[in-house]
């Protein structure tokens, strides 16, 4: 893969941030998108201090109108992206005793429609063109459904899903596409959580670990490695033994 430009969403805080600056670093042009502008503004300036550029962006990926317009403004200033890492996301705790509508609609909304809301514009413009390649940021959360997190792994679930039926159909059009399957990163949204979170990895490495993978054309990135095979064993448990474990995460 040799992109020139590329689009990052949820690029304010967290791994959005973090690979946002380690691609402008190895000589990328970013255009970075964001909810809080605030952020982008710091990010940018951040960029420039390394010798980079970042180009930033105001957009909530919930609103179709505001990805519509952001996508235009791209295209006029860097035209369309080489690679797009649709990255912003979000996660709020949904338990059957608490189960919050409102929280497991945002959470969906965001991580599921947010990315189809991008889709929708990126797509035609890869395919008319017969190149490009899309990142979609996915989670370990998504191979089997964790206590606490049911909005967030059937949201992750379900951009793998997306992933796996999206690559086969794109693949004669010259559009590539990757998943990204981060473990446990400290970021904003993992600050959060109440729970021990093993192998937690800094934003940093995981960045380097993405930027990587995606030089290398992977179709899967998948980190910390000890997170991967734990969760690629209990992805092939059956039942029993699967909520064996699970079980005592409730307790």
């Amino acid at each position: 893969m040799t992109p020139k430009t590329i689009w990052i969403t949820g690029a304010g805080k967290g791994l959005g941030r973090a690979l946002a600056l380690e691609l402008s670093a190895r000589g990328y042009r970013i255009a970075a998108s964001a909810r809080t502008e605030a952020d982008l503004v710091t990010l940018a300036a951040e960029a420039k201090a390394l010798g980079g550029v970042i180009k930033p962006y105001g957009l909530d990926v919930t609103d179709k109108q505001g990805v519509d317009r952001v996508m235009t403004q791209i295209v006029r200033d860097i035209g369309v992206p080489d690679l797009v890492v649709l990255n912003a996301g979000t996660h709020s705790e949904v338990t059957a005793t608490h189960f919050d509508l409102a929280e497991f609609s945002r959470v969906i909304d965001t991580n599921i429609m947010g990315t189809a809301n991008c889709l929708a514009v990126l797509l035609p413009a890869m395919i008319a063109r017969k190149s490009g390649r899309i990142a979609l940021m996915a989670s370990v959360a998504g191979y089997r459904g964790l206590p606490t997190a049911s909005a967030y792994s059937a949201s992750k679930a379900a951009i793998i899903a997306l992933g796996e039926a999206l690559k086969p159909e794109l693949e004669p059009h010259n559009v590539d596409l990757t998943l990204i399957n981060p473990g446990f990163v400290d970021t904003p949204l993992t600050k959060r959580n109440k729970f021990p979170m093993p192998f937690l990895m800094q934003p940093d490495r995981a960045a380097k670990i993405m930027a990587d993978g995606l030089e290398a054309g992977k179709f899967e990135i998948v980190f910390p490695w000890q997170m991967k095979m734990l969760m690629k064993l209990l992805g092939v448990l059956p039942y029993p033994l699967f909520f064996a474990i699970t079980r005592r995460l409730v307790r």
